[in-house]
């Protein structure tokens, strides 16, 4: 096939994939995606999700002449190009000829090069390009909105059809984004990160997400919900709780960000730790009580303060920490406020779609834990394991004074909290056969045998009166 470089200008977008360019390349010349890559040698296969089907947010890393010959195709300086495609310039070890005359590629995945990958505007890229084709881009989840049309802008890497959510009629979610231009520059004077600011926001707003189902009192985010799926997400509610996630929790996250970064909100936290006099955070205290009306939900701060474990918990400890420690030199990583656990950080809408569908083929999946498990015994269950954990909060300090004393205090303590989760679990596997699950698939979880089970289920049930 012979080409002619620069017959047909196509300029790159900000941010854009390299396979993202290579394609809209090729619907300019009237070519197939496939037919134009053969213009590289490709060094690995192109990516795939597990159903067959192609990976949107693949990428494409090229060699020396592998960009040169993109530059060519495309009409456009390889200056321009190095300036848009956040993978221009990476280096691969499957490409370790630069000075071969051969153009080679590798396949890669977008996120692993450039961050989160999003799909572009095609009202955007239409308005731009004079072509209605799909672009994908490299875009943080801050950036997500298109402003001009509307558009919440989903994540490329998982395998579903949608490429944006409509949020014309969400003003808040805009007002967000522009909102967080002025947090940003909020945290680069206060010597952060505004990515790790966001990361850190953006976890706590995605546990209080999986929270809210027992919320009752939660409203904004189910209308919202609501209003992302077209006016109804009732018919297929846990697939739209898991792709409206982002653009539905986004105003939170921007405020809950904001609030963070607020000296006067970190001076609540130490109040509420009592200061030089060291006291456990109460459940109703100033900061989380603030936080809460913050974020429109004056009900929210006892629920937020009692949340052991999760990363705002962890922000204030630190927070905490840092105070009292202030002059015995260098903090660790532990010590810093913005830091994520890797258990805190929200699961992707690529992976809970995995589950979702795995689930959907599972046994009793048919039929969701809260319509089949009773208010009360949700409480029970939530207030068992609220118990065991702040059995074992307490445990932490509980590391001095003579050997008898300390091995007491801790044995006491890990029994009790022992007992709190065997309960949970017996309640749990009783709600979840009651559900419809199968025993055996229940006993396959818990590791144990179908008939101990059985038998252990059967007492609880007699010692409970049930």
């Amino acid at each position: 096939m012979t080409h002619h470089p620069g017959l047909l200008r196509t300029a790159p977008l900000r941010g854009e994939t390299t396979s993202s360019l290579i394609c809209r390349i090729a619907s300019r010349y009237g070519l197939e995606a496939k037919a134009l890559r053969s213009c590289w040698r490709w060094r690995n296969h192109q990516p795939k999700h597990e159903g067959g089907a192609f990976r949107a947010d693949a990428e494409v890393l090229l060699n020396s002449a592998g960009r040169q010959r993109l530059a060519g195709l495309c009409g456009v300086g390889e200056d321009v190009l190095a300036w848009a495609l956040p993978s221009w310039a990476r280096e691969d070890a499957k490409l370790p000829f630069e000075g071969d005359a051969v153009p080679e590629a590798v396949w890669r995945i977008g996120g692993a090069v450039a961050g989160p990958v999003a799909f572009g505007c095609r009202l955007c890229t239409s308005r731009r390009t004079g072509a209605v084709v799909r672009a994908v881009r490299a875009v943080p989840r801050w950036g997500r909105v298109c402003v001009r049309h509307g558009r919440w802008l989903l994540d490329a890497d998982a395998d579903q059809p949608l490429e944006y959510l409509d949020v014309r009629h969400l003003p808040e979610v805009a007002a967000a984004q522009r909102r967080w231009a002025g947090v940003a520059r909020r945290a680069v004077r206060s010597g952060v990160g505004p990515e790790r600011v966001f990361a850190l926001a953006y976890a706590v707003v995605g546990r209080w997400w999986e929270q809210a189902y027992a919320w009752e009192r939660e409203t904004i985010w189910l209308r919202r919900l609501h209003q992302v799926a077209g006016g109804d997400a009732g018919g297929d509610l846990e697939r739209w709780r898991i792709v409206g996630r982002d653009a539905v929790v986004f105003p939170e996250a921007v405020a809950v960000a904001e609030a963070l970064l607020d000296p006067g909100m970190a001076e609540l936290v130490w109040v509420d730790s009592g200061a030089g006099r060291p006291r456990a955070l109460p459940a109703d205290g100033m900061f989380c009580r603030r936080l809460g009306e913050r974020v429109g939900r004056a009900w929210l701060g006892p629920l937020a303060a009692t949340d052991h474990g999760g990363p705002l918990i962890s922000w204030m400890g630190s927070v905490i920490r840092r105070r009292r420690t202030a002059a015995s030199g260098p903090t660790g990583y532990t010590d810093d406020p913005w830091w994520v656990r890797q258990e805190h950080q929200p699961a992707t809408m690529a992976g809970q779609l995995r589950v979702l569908g795995k689930e959907k083929r599972a046994p009793g999946s048919g039929t969701m834990w809260r319509t089949v498990v009773p208010p009360e015994e949700r409480a029970r269950i939530g207030s068992l394991i609220d118990g065991a954990e702040e059995q074992l909060a307490q445990l932490r300090g509980v590391q001095s004074g003579p050997t008898a004393e300390v091995a007491q205090q801790q044995l006491r303590s890990l029994g009790h909290s022992a007992g709190l989760i065997e309960a949970a679990w017996k309640r749990t596997s009783v709600a979840a056969v009651n559900g419809g699950v199968p025993l055996e698939e229940v006993a396959r979880w818990v590791n144990m045998p179908v008939e101990t089970l059985r038998s252990m289920l059967t007492a609880g049930k007699q010692d409970d009166g049930s």
